[in-house]
């Protein structure tokens, strides 16, 4: 048997459509029940849904009354506080299309997605870099006060047309904007049981910032898309202090990457809590050794998920369906998932790039600008991710790596091409390739190789990439070769910089 596995197609959204009423409307929670709550070690700033309503759609007509309108692109430049999903939200009800950056990124780097995407405008806070530009700036500190002007009309169309754009790195080095209809968040009612098991009853915390799309996603708009309550801790808030945070205000599921499950349990042997249900993670590979320890620990279980910027998590283990032994779970309900070779789908077993078909209404429009990169993703109607997996006759999936040389540090696909050509520039380097390295299991970080004439200190390498690269993409280490390992054809082999000895 070939592995295709066929859970279906999800019903097709409905038309008129908007995003964010979808988000705020579909879980028909009252105004008076708290939809998200940030919280510190000793207070917690609470926002109902009633003032979360009404406070994304005055910022849709805030940024109305700015001059934009429907089908302009607003690049987000905000911080880790209520205000970045309320901004999103807000443009998103008035048919603005937003774009949501880490708030790590330099100003190089902003300037690449400002030529790439000819913002209407740029929301920023202070303190955020951002490149000089002469698109309209709007501060932060505005939209505080746009809380409370009249609600805009929400912006109702084709679900098919753009309604936000995301940003991941390409295999050419250059981030590549990902851009999504309105309907992706339709599409994401297929993870309530196939990887969350949500209810209106939870009070899900996600421990990862306001920014990171994940948080954004599984964090906010899922739980608010069924009626729930999201927590998230406030900025400062250490990993050893979450599982406190977890008890105090009774969550019920938690969300985070992989490397906060292992930060925690560093700190914490044993974790009392007892409405906790389950924890989910994604972002990179679950590491069996984390997951058998969270559950020591907590008595719970973890729930893994696999994804992209693309196309969100479309395998994944849930409570009534988990994953078995090292396998990352089963396509979810609504889903139709292949495991292909050079001739189509492969047999049970067998090695191949995971591919989900094409018709998925969580997929992504394309690549903004990049319509060649877009077309080479498909392939006799399924869209091809990059990665290797291989499914069991069950449909269970195992993730076997990339298929490229992406980078995963943290939980982020980083291109090496794009570290790669920020070191290029410096004077002391002749050549230089970027990888990931496992320095122990279930960790991955960032290194980079190099020649030159002479050696380097890393002190001097790390302020080169302070000033060129946001953090979740600098290297943690540095090493310095003869000579570094090439094919026959002079082309860098990056896979060998990964074999043991190099440095």
């Amino acid at each position: 048997m070939n592995s295709v596995f066929d859970q279906g197609m999800a019903p097709t959204c409905p038309a008129p459509f908007n995003l964010a009423e979808h988000v705020l409307g579909a879980g028909a929670a009252p105004d008076s029940k708290i939809a998200l709550a940030v919280l510190g070690p000793s207070r917690a700033e609470r926002w109902s849904y009633g003032k979360l309503r009404a406070a994304v759609r005055g910022v849709g007509t805030g940024l109305l009354r700015q001059g934009l309108a429907p089908g302009d692109i607003v690049l987000m430049r905000i911080g880790n506080t209520p205000d970045f999903p309320i901004a999103y939200l807000g443009a998103i009800a008035a048919g603005i299309v937003p774009v949501p950056t880490s708030a790590q990124l330099t100003a190089p780097e902003v300037a690449v997605m400002i030529d790439q995407l000819s913002p209407a405008a740029i929301l920023k806070a202070d303190g955020l870099a951002c490149a000089e530009t002469d698109i309209a700036t709007i501060p932060r500190d505005a939209l505080a006060g746009w809380f409370d002007l009249p609600p805009c009309d929400w912006h109702r169309g084709d679900p098919e047309r753009l309604g936000y754009i995301v940003y991941t790195s390409g295999t050419s080095g250059v981030p590549r904007a990902v851009c999504h209809a309105h309907r992706a968040i339709w599409a994401r009612r297929m993870m309530r049981d196939g990887w969350y098991g949500l209810t209106p009853a939870d009070r899900v915390l996600h421990a990862g910032a306001f920014n990171w799309t994940f948080t954004l996603g599984t964090g906010l708009l899922d739980p608010w898309s069924v009626g729930a309550t999201a927590l998230i801790p406030a900025e400062g808030v250490s990993h050893a202090q979450i599982p406190l945070l977890l008890r105090r205000h009774e969550a019920t599921i938690f969300a985070a990457a992989p490397g906060v499950y292992r930060s925690i349990l560093k700190h914490h042997a044993k974790i009392g809590l007892p409405r906790l249900r389950h924890g989910l993670a994604a972002g990179e590979k679950l590491a069996a050794p984390i997951r058998d320890a969270w559950h020591a620990a907590t008595g719970t279980a973890i729930y893994e998920a696999y994804g992209l910027s693309e196309c969100s998590t479309f395998i994944s283990g849930a409570p009534d369906r988990p994953a078995r032994g090292d396998a990352t779970g089963t396509p979810q309900p609504g889903r139709r998932v292949a495991i292909l070779g050079p001739e189509g789908p492969v047999p049970h077993d067998t090695p191949g790039e995971i591919a989900v078909d094409a018709r998925d209404p969580g997929l992504m429009l394309g690549y903004l600008g990049a319509e060649a990169e877009t077309r080479a993703r498909f392939r006799d109607g399924w869209f091809l991710t990059g990665d290797q997996g291989a499914m069991a006759d069950d449909g269970q999936i195992t993730y076997l790596g990339r298929a490229d040389d992406m980078m995963n540090a943290g939980g982020y696909r980083v291109s090496p091409v794009e570290v790669e050509a920020a070191f290029l520039a410096h004077p002391g380097i002749e050549e230089c390739g970027a990888t990931d390295l496992e320095v122990k299991p279930g960790v991955r970080i960032i290194a980079l190789f190099w020649t030159g004439p002479a050696p380097l200190p890393d002190t001097e390498l790390q302020d080169w990439a302070d000033a060129r690269l946001a953090r979740y993409k600098q290297p943690r280490a540095f090493h310095r070769l003869d000579a570094l390992p090439k094919n026959p054809n002079g082309k860098l082999v990056r896979k060998a910089l990964r074999a043991p000895g190099p440095g």
